[in-house]
């Protein structure tokens, strides 16, 4: 219950009931929040009376709230929904309402504002205070609710558009192929696009990991991914993606960005090139920093002269990747991914090409036991005194096993309460397994029923993680023992 009480420090009630109910931290994550309230931090919530996103006009006594808590706790409340079609956010705008008694919109009222501005308005089937907006090649998610003494409207930018299967609901189409043509369902990680996955038997350039079935994948938009030693290789055309693995040299924290970067491009790039000339490191500050670099050199494997660009957005939550960009020109990557700006937001197509990192699953590559461990901490500060007032924590385990003959058995603990008082709990799940390549469908779940996961591998530095994506939007990202 802390933690609610601080969420709704920043958010309306029903929003903050949202992230309270379904928040799941990633791994390792502590979240340390100090309740300060100066006049300073009220600067920030100001009037307003236009949405800079929609440009629809807003009821008389509305508010826009910058603060950084805030901010963040929105952006997390739409990419509950945005996740489930794996779609990356930008720019949230967090506006308070007044409520309808006071002269605020009701949800008719603002869907006609959205239309009169040229929206297109999609309300997500099974949680209507969601919707996707579409115009001009622009993308937003919006999240809507109502309450007796304020009205929360939030709206994001959108890197991409769901596909929608007629009821609101957002759906994507894989189709995969190892032997013979099996269609199936599956939402990709970037935009949500048809995907045609093919086991791979004699790979050009060579694989690694090849005691896994799937090593490649081939988007319908004309990119494939091939897992290689140290990085994914993505390919279309003359233009090349390399997703680096984690690499503890590189990703060591840095509180220079610059100086970041510069060694991030040491580690992991300059080794492979040289010649190097019109060579610049020119990241940007934000609340999720860039760090972008780029240079005209010299492969030092194929003798060709190419333009590199190093690129890194570091989101808020810790998962961005180095991302090295390999085209015949400067021209080439502009044309692709867009040129570079010196605003952090507005990136989200080179960003996305992290997310390529993606392959089928077979039913052999999940023998063996398979955990994941999650673990969270809020803790509440006196603000005179600054003394701790008191700890509350979260801790999740998850464990699969998976054996021969299609049979699982699966454990899931947990420990939550204030420091002194925690309490526990504990299931255990035996049945049958169904692994169909980019889902595991797994028998006598909760209270007996059969449930359906989306589940896909993610290539990393000798191995992989295995993906599984609940019908509820939550993901178990596990590694094998």
């Amino acid at each position: 219950m802390m933690m609610k009480k601080l969420l709704q420090s920043f958010l309306p009630d029903v929003a903050a009931s949202t992230i309270f109910n379904r928040l799941k931290l990633t791994t390792a994550t502590t979240i340390t929040m100090l309740l300060v309230f100066s006049a300073e931090a009220q600067k920030k919530v100001t009037p307003v009376t236009q949405s800079t996103l929609t440009s629809i006009a807003l009821p008389a006594g509305s508010k826009q709230d910058s603060r950084m808590l805030t901010v963040a706790g929105a952006k997390m409340l739409l990419e509950m929904e945005s996740k489930k079609a794996n779609i990356i956010l930008s720019s949230p705008e967090v506006l308070m309402l007044p409520p309808v008694t006071a002269g605020g919109f009701n949800a008719d009222s603002l869907l006609k504002n959205l239309s009169d501005q040229g929206w297109a308005v999609s309300v997500i089937e099974g949680d209507k205070k969601y919707a996707w907006l579409q115009k001009d090649n622009r993308n937003l998610i919006m999240y809507f609710s109502m309450d007796a003494k304020q009205t929360g409207l939030y709206f994001a930018e959108a890197a991409s558009a769901p596909v929608q299967n007629g009821q609101g609901n957002t759906t994507g189409t894989i189709q995969t192929e190892p032997t013979e043509i099996n269609k199936t369902q599956q939402t990709t990680n970037t935009t949500v696009q048809t995907v045609q996955t093919e086991v791979v038997q004699q790979p050009t350039p060579p694989v690694t990991n090849s005691g896994f079935a799937f090593t490649k994948t081939n988007f319908d938009d004309g990119w494939t991914s091939t897992v290689q030693e140290n990085w994914v290789e993505v390919t279309k055309g003359t233009t090349k993606v390399l997703i680096h693995y984690s690499n503890k040299k590189a990703d060591a924290y840095n509180s220079v960005l610059m100086d970041g970067l510069k060694n991030a491009w040491n580690v992991l790039v300059a080794p492979r090139y040289s010649n190097a000339s019109n060579m610049e490191f020119k990241p940007v500050t934000g609340w999720q920093s860039i760090e972008f670099a780029e240079a005209d050199m010299t492969d030092n494997n194929s003798r060709k002269k190419v333009h590199v660009v190093f690129f890194k957005m570091n989101y808020s939550n810790g998962s961005g990747k180095y991302l090295e960009f390999i085209t015949p020109d400067k021209n080439s990557f502009e044309r692709e991914f867009g040129a570079y700006h010196e605003t952090s937001y507005g990136w989200e197509k080179p960003a996305a090409m992290q997310y390529r990192n993606k392959f089928s699953v077979a039913a052999n590559d999940l023998i063996g036991k398979w955990s994941t461990t999650d673990y969270a901490s809020v803790s509440y500060y006196y603000v005179n005194t600054g003394g701790l007032a008191s700890t509350s924590t979260t801790s999740t385990a998850d464990e699969f096993i998976f054996s021969a003959g299609n049979i699982y058995q699966s454990q899931h603990s947990g420990a939550s309460g204030e420091v002194g008082n925690i309490k526990f709990s504990n299931q255990e799940y035996k049945g049958k397994s169904t692994v169909t390549n980019w889902d595991i469908t797994l028998t006598n779940r909760f209270q007996g029923a059969t449930e359906k996961y989306d589940c896909y591998f993610e290539a990393i530095k000798g191995g992989r993680f295995l993906l599984m994506t609940d019908r509820l939007g939550t993901t178990h990202a596990l590694v094998k023992k």
